[in-house]
């Protein structure tokens, strides 16, 4: 592949471009229709092609670029299905792929990371990536015990393609903010923006996997990779071979998705109290189905520090709103700054905002469908429905940024995977305050 662009003009030009072409597409199809074409037919192409422009552009781009486009792949679940549908398979392809790093590249990395000594370090290396993403790309590899590796190479210059990314991805951002009003783009890529950083940074990666990796050792239920060999740029740990999540959502049975589900749900909810941190890069790249039926968890830069484990106000608040208690919800949203001082919201508009929210930690089982998640975004992105009031006036704290995120991205996948499941068994489980006699204790 050609060199990462790496000047803001360079990369500005290539985001500019999506909705330039976008807009010159959308004047041939109207010249099409006027020749007789079929609308549907024009429609279909245009965003078929949109659709591809989209996945080249963000995956030739990398770095922030790609992982804001993997972000809006989890979110598609909440977008109506004629507006989708054409856009899921590239949206798909970006959770687990981008266009390959040369070999020359890679053994340069690894030179400047290792050494010039560093294929010492390996009896077998494949200059054929296995995987690509946003930040890296990862080579299979034996390790000089003869163990199978995963190696991950940084993209050279993603770095400061990443501070490029930041400051001029705003324009593309509103872009799509107009094409699907129900995402919060601004928040989305506010998000990117605080935790790229420690993304890029693969020995606090390695710290990070380390800690899991020990406190799931053994695990009946989910496979932690070990870390071998760490520097800024390249993590080295053990291969496993699994099956990714995105093929179990296309392609698995409902019994099999039901059990992944369970698996991602377990982990997601458990993780804090475990390792007092939590897992917070949901999208399901990231998750894999060992042979053994295990969930092989993945990719451990982003990862927010919760050393208590998840916030007992969260468990409380949610079991406050199942009882009904418009007031005891304001008054506990209050306390945590989801509902600042001096904002005026009526509490029984709140909770019928809210509720929703709640169902599955309601019924002994939930079914996650696309269709309910659409449901849900729709009802609260409307400036017609009167929750669309209620929603500005709700605050996201700093310290609930992460949490939000692994939330919201985890039931979108739950809703890929269409995946019933026992929730509320793990809200009991794992989730501190949900539970009256936990509370009171």
């Amino acid at each position: 592949m050609s060199e990462i662009p790496k000047t803001s003009l360079r990369r500005s030009a290539r985001l500019a471009a999506v909705p330039i072409s976008a807009a010159g597409r959308a004047a041939l199809g109207a010249g099409q229709r006027l020749t007789g074409k079929s609308a549907a037919d024009v429609a279909a192409n245009i965003q078929a092609r949109n659709a591809q422009q989209v996945f080249e552009v963000l995956g030739q781009l990398k770095g922030a670029a790609l992982k804001f486009g993997q972000a809006l792949s989890i979110l598609e679940s909440a977008l109506p299905a004629e507006l989708v549908a054409p856009y899921r398979e590239s949206l798909t392809k970006l959770q687990n792929a981008a266009p390959p790093l040369s070999a020359q590249a890679v053994h340069q990395q690894l030179t400047d990371a290792l050494g010039h000594e560093w294929r010492e370090r390996f009896a077998e290396f494949n200059d054929v990536p296995a995987a690509a993403a946003s930040l890296g790309q990862v080579h299979k590899a034996k390790w000089r015990d003869g163990r199978d590796v995963a190696v991950k190479v940084q993209y050279p210059g993603v770095a400061a393609a990443v501070k490029s990314d930041l400051s001029q991805i705003q324009r593309f951002g509103r872009m799509l903010g107009a094409v699907a009003p129900g995402l919060d783009v601004k928040s989305l890529l506010a998000e990117v923006s605080e935790r790229m950083k420690d993304e890029l940074d693969y020995i606090r990666e390695s710290q990070n996997q380390r800690a899991f990796a020990a406190a799931y050792e053994g695990d009946a239920e989910v496979f932690v990779p070990h870390v071998l060999a760490a520097a800024p740029t390249v993590l080295v740990t053990e291969w496993v071979d699994a099956t990714p999540l995105s093929q179990v959502i296309s392609h698995g049975s409902q019994a099999e998705r039901d059990a992944a589900g369970t698996k991602y749900l377990t982990f997601l909810l458990s993780s804090a109290g475990r390792v007092g941190m939590l897992h917070a890069d949901p999208h399901p790249g990231n998750y894999h189905i060992a042979p053994d039926g295990r969930l092989v968890v993945l990719d451990f830069g982003a990862v927010a520090q919760l050393p208590e484990g998840l916030p007992s106000a969260m468990g409380k608040v949610l079991r406050i709103a199942m009882q009904g208690d418009a007031g005891q919800v304001l008054e506990g949203l209050r306390s945590e700054g989801f509902v600042r001082q001096g904002i005026d919201v009526d509490p029984q508009s709140l909770l019928d905002y809210l509720a929703p929210f709640c169902e599955p930690a309601g019924p002994e089982h939930f079914h996650f469908t696309r269709e309910w998640m659409r449901e849900q975004f729709s009802r609260i992105n409307d400036p017609r429905n009167p929750d669309f009031s209620i929603g500005l006036k709700i605050n996201l704290p700093a310290s609930y940024v992460l949490i939000h995120r692994v939330w919201l991205g985890g039931i979108g996948v739950l809703c890929q995977l269409n995946a019933t499941i026992a929730a509320r068994q793990m809200f009991v489980d794992y989730v501190p305050g949900f539970t009256e006699t936990e509370a009171a204790a």
